[in-house]
């Protein structure tokens, strides 16, 4: 079942495969990256986990600096499936943090968030993707994607949108420290 609204008890921030190698091939990748950068602080700004997988980063190179930059404890979890289901380590991780909701974003929207979001469902997560974070090499693909992912069930939402569903409130600490990114 999905909740039409994300809240932030027991959900997390999934960042699929946000690649040095792969990323400039990504149809708008700047705005892609841009968008990705302010989820990310906005998660940690709220206490929410970020989960951050590699695609065999062999070949495609290590998650983007600005994103490995947020996070203290960069720890990626790699894989050579497309879903992120199929990393026995990703998987245990999202058991230790006991979430229930998953906002994904990153790359490429129709292939490993895509099957990603898919696999969530099946096991019986609330999916949201932030398609304003999410990106295809080809506009076609990424829309594609998204059009499948929301006939399945998952809910698509943009950084703005899921950041006011978070906050729930504009008179926090939290609101104020989160303001200038959406500015």
């Amino acid at each position: 079942m999905t909740s039409a609204k994300l809240t932030r008890n027991r959900s997390a921030l999934i960042v699929v495969d946000v690649q040095e190698n792969l990323l400039s091939a990504i149809y708008d990748w700047e705005a892609v990256l841009a968008t990705i950068v302010k989820l990310v602080k906005c998660a940690n700004i709220l206490n929410i986990p970020v989960i951050v997988t590699e695609q065999y980063p062999k070949g495609l190179g290590s998650t983007h600096r600005h994103i490995r930059e947020l996070l203290p404890k960069f720890e990626p979890y790699e894989k050579i499936t497309f879903s992120c289901f199929g990393s026995p380590d990703f998987v245990m991780r999202l058991r230790q943090i006991g979430c229930e909701t998953l906002l994904l974003a990153g790359i490429e929207t129709h292939i490993c968030v895509s099957q990603t979001a898919l696999d969530a469902l099946e096991k019986g997560y609330r999916v949201h993707v932030a398609a304003d974070a999410s990106g295809s090499r080809a506009l076609f693909n990424k829309e594609t994607g998204l059009a499948k992912l929301r006939q399945a069930g998952v809910v698509i939402t943009s950084f703005e949108i899921a950041l006011h569903e978070w906050l729930e409130r504009a008179d926090t600490q939290e609101f104020k420290a989160v303001l200038p990114l959406v500015k």
